[in-house]
């Protein structure tokens, strides 16, 4: 029988965590071509969305729309991606990503071929927004505690 290799998001944070409680955790993963990526991490170590009950699973799926609307409200994409691959780590976590039509990959999926090399001056851009998504999202977690 092989051993199993220890999971990753058991491990490690999975990026700078922004929020946390006792069922997820939110992240802004260091990306430097897609500053603004988050990751809606669910704490305990499952697999799959269906390992959850279903009130685990609206808790999560919640979280993972306002952390969207976050995203939107602060990043300004001309797209989001929502994904929940987990081939590579199998635990439960979503993928928060803006996407910008002359982003690296886009209209791909940012693991797909790249596209084009984004311009220096738009990725600073970019990067000048996050602190700013940094607020936003905890503006809107701690909010949701009151």
């Amino acid at each position: 029988m092989a051993k199993e290799t220890p999971c990753e998001l058991c491990l490690h944070p999975g990026g700078e965590v922004i929020y946390r409680d006792d069922n997820y955790r939110i992240v802004l993963v260091e990306d430097e071509r897609y500053p603004g990526f988050c990751r809606v991490i669910w704490n305990a170590h499952v697999k799959e969305m269906t390992d959850l009950a279903t009130a685990e699973r609206a808790i999560l799926i919640a979280a993972v729309w306002q952390v969207e609307e976050a995203v939107r409200e602060a990043m300004q994409p001309d797209k989001i991606n929502v994904a929940s691959l987990g081939n590579m780590t199998p635990h439960v976590h979503w993928h928060v990503i803006p996407r910008y039509e002359n982003d690296a990959h886009f209209p791909n999926p940012i693991w797909g071929e790249v596209k084009r090399t984004p311009s220096s001056a738009d990725l600073a851009k970019r990067q000048a927004l996050v602190p700013r998504l940094r607020e936003t999202l905890l503006a809107r977690f701690n909010q949701s505690l009151l």
